[in-house]
Order: structure tokens, then sequence, then C-alpha cells
């Protein structure tokens, strides 16, 4: 495909995006708008409705009043012709009456012990009503029973007497009744004279809005239905899908107050209208009723009286759906005319730009085959002309390049002759192996070392180098290698050709690309069994110096004892006579070379011990127990600072109590005059520290580093052995101890052990 064609097909393409973009873009709004109109529509709709209902509310509140004054009047009259005693009334009595007051029909209601029943009426299916169960009935019943003024909101109250408002007979549903309720203090009973006729029913839904929904929905096609809808009883779980209840059929508590409920979905409408109630604003839903795509908006209507209720327009989405497809259609239409347009001019445009171009792109076709003269003509100072002067330069550039990179490349050369040289001739093992384990490259120290040469270490893998016993190890670290962790040199073991196995130093390195990525590891190998000889060799020599320096020293310290017993011995076999207080000497001169023997004994042979995981705080705190008694004698306090968390160590307890001891007794007996010693514990990183410090004179300077020395001491009955055996303890324990001292100011001992696996496992989850 040619650059003419190309630039035409981007910037038909560009144009192509963009109309595309404004007629999402279009669509979008429009129909964004639509719904937002819609929306407003159907609130406004809803708020018309309700100024209506509100409207027919007042006027017929004024013919419920004009209705309650009549029969209140008709009450007044019926109290005259009738005895105060309920037992002297008949029922042919009230018929005759009604129809002579020109009511519907006249009952009678008494009180019972819990509840108030028509007892005497005109109407034989009204005897025996029950009123209890009736709500706000009821509470007016009683009140006008008490004679007090009735003061349910509901209805009419007037001087001793009450109207209900309109609403459905108990005892004949199908017709609306208007009752009155008057209460003659002089008589044992309630006077109710009623209105039940098709006149009051067909005020009553004259005077509904259902009248007002049916216009609506004739002025608007789009609307589909509008309801009324009661929150208290809506959803409730006796009434069915279609609004109907088979409990709350009043006109006070329907769940549907006025128009239709076909389409509708009882819990998603449910929780629609606790939002809308609980927003106080209205809520939208796009939804799908029957098959049909709808918006449904709730719109919550607060009345002045303080009842609540909501009012539900649902809209046939094809109403929105219309507008959008006929401006869909003008829109595309329009788009492909201006694509039409575009498509031509950017053709010709095309053509004019690209002619420049196709001798650039002659040019740079030579520089790809290596020729970089003749330079391209400029013959203008646009874009292209500012082009084409910078692929003069750069060819002049590459040409430069081109003839350093040549000399660079002899050099290289001359440069990786002189590293073959060094390499081989290195004393170090030095090989190069890729990610799959197979040798690149060896040096000749590598052929002396392992007796492969490189032609036959090049066709194998790395594992005949590596035994069984260090696979694991050396996996190990490769992998710590390819995650970036450096890693210093290993003694270890390899297998040379004839399978015999050499010590060694290995020193791996990692080899990465540009971005990053493992290529290969050079690894280099040191023999080292001469070294590990001549170290074994000053081991055994420094371990019979040792054993010299002990056994001079053991022998200097019994034979000054073994003076003294010697002499007191001569002396009583010369006087044949036993001195008690030579006795007494004599015994303690051998129990102090029992106690040499002792320690020595410890230093000379291993003893057995079974490690355990412990917490050091309790061994200290056994330790000070121990001890407290002899402390309290020189008057010294214990300060403990321990964690409050566990410090856990893998250890031997009688061990470590010895060094414990061995410690905070040197610590009582430099302070004769008393004072405290302080025992801190704490963890810090994968050790557990313990800090034992004094107050008494310290140990001087010059004398510190000769601490630990066998019979270096500075106590008169002191061995130097203790301190001895305790620095070995601690290294049998994969620990440290430290001795701090400041002359005159007392001396601090820092013990570090490792932390037992339960600290790590527990600051690994933290």
């Amino acid at each position: 495909m040619s650059i003419k064609t190309k630039l035409s097909a981007i910037i038909f393409g560009s144009v192509l995006l963009i109309l595309a973009l404004n007629l999402t873009l279009n669509l979008y709004s429009a129909r964004s708008n639509l719904r937002s109109e819609n929306v407003s529509n159907m609130k406004m709709t809803a708020m018309q409705i309700a100024v209506a209902v509100e409207q027919s509310s007042y006027s017929s509140n004024y013919v419920e009043a004009q209705i309650a004054k009549n029969l209140r009047m008709a009450a007044i009259l019926a109290s005259y012709e009738l005895d105060p005693d309920i037992k002297n009334v008949r029922s042919n009595e009230l018929k005759a009456l009604s129809i002579k007051l020109g009511v519907s029909n006249i009952s009678l209601l008494v009180k019972t012990d819990n509840d108030i029943i028509v007892a005497k009426s005109s109407d034989s299916k009204e005897i025996g009503l029950s009123t209890k169960g009736m709500g706000f009935w009821y509470i007016a019943l009683l009140e006008l029973f008490r004679d007090q003024v009735v003061t349910i909101e509901q209805g009419q109250a007037l001087d001793n007497f009450w109207s209900g408002p309109f609403e459905y007979s108990s005892a004949t549903p199908d017709y609306i009744e208007k009752w009155g309720y008057y209460h003659d203090p002089r008589s044992n009973y309630i006077i109710d004279p009623y209105i039940r006729s098709t006149a009051v029913s067909d005020y009553v839904k004259i005077m509904s809005p259902s009248e007002i929904v049916r216009q609506s929905k004739e002025v608007n096609p789009g609307i589909l239905e509008i309801t009324g809808i009661n929150p208290d009883t809506f959803g409730s779980a006796s009434m069915a899908s279609d609004g109907s209840d088979s409990i709350n059929v009043k006109l006070h508590n329907r769940p549907i107050q006025y128009g239709t409920y076909i389409y509708g979905n009882v819990d998603q409408d449910k929780a629609a209208v606790m939002q809308a109630l609980n927003r106080k604003e209205p809520v939208t839903l796009d939804t799908e009723v029957l098959g049909k795509r709808v918006l449904k908006s709730f719109i919550p209507i607060f009345q002045p009286e303080g009842s609540t209720y909501v009012i539900t327009v649902v809209m046939d989405y094809a109403v929105i759906s219309s507008v959008i497809r006929h401006q869909l259609f003008n829109n595309i239409t329009t788009s492909l005319l201006l694509l039409v347009v575009f498509f031509l001019c950017s053709y010709i445009l095309a053509g004019i730009v690209t002619r420049p171009i196709q001798s650039i792109l002659g040019k740079v076709n030579d520089v790809a085959k290596g020729k970089f003269e003749p330079p391209l003509d400029v013959s203008s100072r646009d874009e292209l002309g500012q082009l084409a002067l910078r692929i003069n330069a750069m060819t002049f550039h590459l040409m430069q390049h081109t003839n350093r990179l040549g000399q660079t490349l002899e050099e290289n050369r001359a440069v990786k002759e002189h590293l073959e040289s060094v390499i081989n001739g290195t004393s170090d093992a030095i090989h190069t192996v890729d990610m799959d384990g197979r040798i690149l490259s060896t040096n000749r120290a590598f052929e002396e070392l392992y007796g492969w040469n490189a032609a036959q270490a090049a066709v194998s893998k790395t594992p005949y180098l590596v035994p069984a016993t260090a696979l694991r190890q050396e996996t190990a670290r490769l992998q710590l290698l390819r995650e970036g962790t450096p890693l210093p040199p290993i003694e270890t073991v390899r297998l040379k050709r004839d399978g015999s196995v050499v010590e060694v130093s290995v020193s791996t390195s990692i080899i990465r690309d540009e971005e990053g990525h493992p290529q290969s590891y050079i690894h280099v190998s040191r023999d080292m069994t001469e070294r590990n000889r001549m170290e074994e060799l000053l081991r055994r020599s420094e371990k019979l110096t040792t054993v010299g320096q002990l056994a001079a020293g053991v022998a200097h310290e019994i034979r000054n004892p073994l003076t003294t017993l010697r002499g007191f011995l001569q002396l009583q076999q010369e006087k044949k006579v036993l001195v008690p207080l030579h006795i007494e000497l004599m015994l303690s001169e051998l129990e102090r070379i029992n106690l040499i023997v002792s320690e020595f004994l410890i230093l000379a042979k291993p003893q057995a011990v079974h490690f355990q995981q412990k917490d050091v705080r309790h061994i200290l705190s056994d330790v000070i127990s121990l001890l407290d008694s002899q402390a309290h004698l020189f008057g010294i306090e214990f300060d403990t600072r321990f964690s409050e968390h566990p410090a856990i160590v893998h250890c031997e307890e009688n061990q470590l109590k010895q060094v414990f001891i061995n410690i905070v007794k040197n610590a009582i007996e430099a302070m004769p005059e008393g004072g405290t010693i302080t025992l801190t514990q704490h963890v810090v990183e994968n050790s557990v520290v313990i800090v034992i410090s004094d107050e008494g004179e310290g140990v001087p300077e010059d004398m510190l580093p000769k601490l630990g020395e066998p019979f270096f001491t500075n106590k008169e009955s002191g061995t130097g052995l203790g301190l001895m055996v305790s620095q070995r303890i601690i290294q049998a324990h994969k620990g440290s101890m430290e001795i701090q001292s400041e002359f005159g100011l007392g001396a601090e001992v820092t013990i570090r052990l490792p932390a037992g696996q339960s600290i790590n496992e527990e600051r690994s989850e933290e």
C-alpha cells in the first residue's frame, strides 16, 4: 500500500472516528436528556394529581362535615324518641325511626367488659358486630362512653358526637357508608344513625383521584399507568401481585389508594417506595415489565395534615426510543455525506503531501543498503524540508559511526583475546553454564582441577560436578541468585571426572540481559584441599598448645595447695599431734583442689546435653530465686526488666542456669557493701538479649582482654575457669557473651542467644 493511500486512509479513519464519537456522544446526550425530561414530566404529572387529590379532599371534607351535622341532628332527635335503657328499645322501633328521620339505618352500641358491640339495629346484619378490631373507631367510641371530647384526627368530632370518615361497610362491603355516633349521658348506649346509598358511593368514587388519573393518561399517551400507593400496607403478606388485599380492604388502609397496578413488581417496587420516602425525593427505575421496557418513577407526596403516600408513574420507554431512532437516522445520514466529502478531499491532499516523501523514502532505502552519498536536495523550509535536512545530518553521522564501529570491532577482538589469555592463565577454575545447566565455556584450570576439557564439558550438564549431598544446597543458592541476592563464596565439595571428591571454594555470579532476565551463571572454583590440610594441622597445634597451657596451669594451681598439705602433714608427723585448725586448713585446700579438677573436667570432657525450647525469663527467675537469700545477706537487691512477650531459646536449661549463676555470683562478690544488680531481657530481631550489670568496682581496662583465660582471676579464692566454662556454654548455644566495664563504675555482661522457632513464627505472622 502506497503512502498516499495510507495517508488518505488515516485522514478518512480519523474523520470516521470523530464522527462516530460525535454520534455516540449525541446519542448518549439525547437519551440522557429525554430520560431527564420524561422523569420531570412524570414528577409534574404526579404533583398535579397530588394537588387535585388534595383539592378533592377539601371538598370531600366539607361534604362529610355537612353530613356529620345532619347525622348528629338525627341522633339527637332519636334520643328524644327512644327509652334511655336499651332493654326497653326494640329493633322494629329503630326501623320506623330511621324512616322517620331520613337515614338508612339506626344501630345502638353498648359497652361490654372488653368490647363495644351493636346490640340493636334496624339492619339485622349489624346486630352483634364487634368494634374492638376497628382501630381508631374503637378509641373514639370509648371516649364517647366516657363523655370525653373525641381526640381522633380522622372524621368530625362535635359535642357528645363523632362521625367517622367515608368507609366501606363491614356488614355490606359493597357500600360506602357515613356513620354518626351520639352518646346521650342519660342513656346506656350510643346511637349510630348512618347513610347507606349508591349516592354516597358514587360521590366518593367521583371525588377519588381515579378520574384525574384517567384524564392524565389520555393527555400523555406515553404514560401506561398511574398508581397511588399506601406505604403502610403495600407489600404486606396479604397483598396479591395485582395490588388487591384480602385483609386491608378499607378506604384508609388499601395498598392501592387509586389507579391500577398492572405493571408492578411487588418486591422491587416496595424497595423503591421506601427509598423515595427516606430520601424525600423521586426515585426512577429503568426496568422491564410484561415484556416491555418501562420507566417507573416513585414520587413521595407529603400532605399538610402529616400523612404520606407515594404516586407511581409508569412510562413506556418506546417513546424515548422512537425519538432517539429518528435523531440517530438524521445524524447517520449527515455523517455519511460528510465522510464522502472528506474522503475525496483527503485523497487529493495526500497526493500533494506525499510527493516529497517519495524522494525521502528512496534516500532511506539507499542508507539501509550502506550507500550514504549523495545527500538529499532540500527545496523547501517546511516540515518535510526540515525532515530532509535531518536525514542528511543522520546519514552523515551514520557514516561516521560506521567507521568508528569498524575500529571498535577490531579493538574488541584484541580485548577478547587478552581476556581469554588472562582467564586461561588464572589458577582458579572458571566455567559458565546456561539456565538449563549446559556448560558453555571453561578455562584451562577447570580442565586441570576436574579432569574435563572444554569439548567434553560443553556437551555435559552441571550435576556431574555436584555430589548428591550438596545438590540441595546448590539449588537453593542458584534460586537466591535468580532472585537478585548477592552471595559470598562457599566452601563445599565437588566431584572430579574420575569420581573422587575435591574440597573447593565456589563463587557464583549470574549474568543478566539488558532487561534484567537471567541468562547464565559463572562459577569460579578454587582448590581448598591443601589449605584445609594446613588449617587442620594448625588447629591441632593450637589444641596441643592449649592443652599444654591448661595442664601447666592445673599443675601450678594444684601444686600450691599440695605444698601446704605436705607441710601440715610433716608438721603433725613430727609432733605426732592432730591439730584441728590444721585439719580444717587441709580440708579447705583439698576442696580447692577438687574445685579445680571439676572445672577442668567440664572443659576437657563434653557433657551429654538435651536441648529444648525454654523461656529465658523463667530461667532467670529461677536463678534470682536461688540467689535471693545470699544477695540479701550482702544488702543487694535485684532489679528485673523482662519483656512482656515470651523469649524462647533452644537451650539446655541447667547449663544456662550455671552461666547466669556464675555471672550473678561474680556481681554479688563485687559489691561487698551492697547495691543493685540489674537484669534486663529483650528481643532484638532474631536474638534474645540478656544484660546483667552491677554497681561494684568493675574490672581495670588492662585486665578486660584476659578475662576468660584459664586460671586468670582477680579473686583470692577464684580459679578463672568459671568464666571460661560460661563462655564455652554460650558458644555451644551458638550465642555470644561480651563483658564491658569501667573501673570504679561496675561491670556489664551482655549475652546474645538465637531466638527460638516460636518467636520467629510470631514475627513472620506480624
